[in-house]
């Protein structure tokens, strides 16, 4: 039977939806829901079919995502972070990837950025660091972090000039976990610090993202890792803004303001307003799935696709999760001081839509890194 991503993180929506207050207060995804979404297989859809993957399409990737987004952007940015560092088991070998990733409800959590250092020491690297954003580290497994390779006249370098690094994967009882946690937005997402000290890791168990070689040779398995990082976090952003205009659009329609005989939806200029977020959502949803259809065809047409569809959906990535959030501010702003209440849960989509946009897979920066593409200014494709 097929597995359909989409219908199962549907199947989570109520609840979640209910228990989003519970996530936010906690500061994390409840461990048993973590563990639901497990058995169901949504930390599977990257995971090829040899190791009990789905091996789903990025499109629909996204749209399940977004799904549980519309319920609650922080239970959806772990089930995100959960299901996109399963990629690591498309570049390990065979057998390593069994040992991290073989059991059925495995949950694993990384942070890509370089924040370690890694020294050699035969077939193991000897790895100390520590690092930020591990959202949903406290329900994984295996905790993995970017280090750099160390020499002993500092780092190693490509041939580039640039310092070589690769994912460390660690078991998760060998992990300090600090409590860090403590935002404006994204609270239930457990992004915590990590950290390790002189912990040896075997070489199999480390992977490099952007440079070693495919492992299971699949069109999923080729998809350039930070164009599924990027489409990942905005499929949080989409969904967490589109449950915003529900919630303002549904409020609107019997809220009414002091002394007023209106209801706020028939206020002309909520009504305008209304009507451009959700066709500035909708358009930059649109241009989204476009380019993920775009690159995912030239994907499977061979390799990891071009510069062009790359950088395409890069720049609709960033744009979305920019429109996200200002379309978020919209809905909150239609509720007037009734949106400033905890109770209310537009103040949180606000809060969560703003937390979004400084992740560096969508951030400002994006747009500069993107604008040099179009402008012929020479980059390199595995940047994108």
């Amino acid at each position: 039977m097929t597995f359909n991503a989409v219908a199962v993180a549907n199947s989570f929506a109520e609840e979640v939806a209910r228990r989003a207050p519970e996530i936010e207060s906690v500061r994390r995804l409840p461990a048993d829901l973590a563990r639901k979404f497990a058995k169901a297989g949504l930390f599977r859809m990257l995971l090829p079919a040899a190791l009990g993957g789905h091996d789903t399409p990025p499109t629909q990737i996204g749209l399940a995502i977004e799904t549980l987004a519309q319920a609650d952007a922080s239970a959806a940015w772990c089930l995100m972070i959960g299901a996109t560092t399963a990629a690591m088991a498309n570049r390990l070998p065979a057998g390593m990837a069994r040992e991290v990733f073989g059991h059925p409800d495995v949950i694993t959590a990384g942070v890509f950025a370089p924040m370690g250092k890694a020294v050699d020491d035969g077939d193991h690297w000897i790895v100390t660091g520590r690092w930020q954003w591990g959202s949903g580290s406290q329900n994984a497994s295996w905790i993995a972090g970017g280090a750099v390779l160390m020499g002993p006249d500092g780092p190693l370098l490509d041939e580039d000039g640039r310092p070589l690094h690769r994912m460390m994967i660690f078991p998760a009882a060998e992990v300090e976990l600090i409590d860090t946690w403590r935002t404006a937005g994204l609270c239930g997402t457990g992004s915590l610090d990590f950290q390790v000290k002189d912990l040896r890791v075997p070489k199999a168990r480390s992977v490099a993202l952007q440079s070693d070689p495919v492992t299971v040779d699949t069109p999923l398995a080729r998809f350039p890792i930070f164009c599924l990082l990027a489409l990942g976090v905005t499929a949080v952003a989409l969904g967490n803004a589109r449950g915003a205009l529900l919630a303002a659009g549904n409020a609107a329609q019997s809220k009414k303001a002091p002394g007023s005989a209106r209801t706020t939806a028939e206020r002309n200029v909520v009504q305008v307003d209304f009507a451009r977020a959700v066709a500035r959502l909708s358009a930059a949803r649109a241009h989204y799935f476009e380019t993920v259809g775009v690159l995912w065809a030239a994907v499977q047409a061979g390799g990891e696709g071009g510069l062009e569809p790359r950088n395409r959906l890069r720049l609709a990535c960033a744009h979305a999760a920019e429109v996200s959030a200002e379309v978020s501010k919209t809905a909150y702003d239609m509720m007037g001081g009734a949106a400033v209440y905890l109770e209310n849960d537009l103040q949180r989509r606000f809060r969560d839509a703003h937390v979004i946009t400084h992740h560096a897979m969508v951030s400002p920066a994006i747009f500069e890194q993107t604008g040099r593409v179009l402008l012929g200014l020479p980059t390199r494709v595995d940047q994108l």
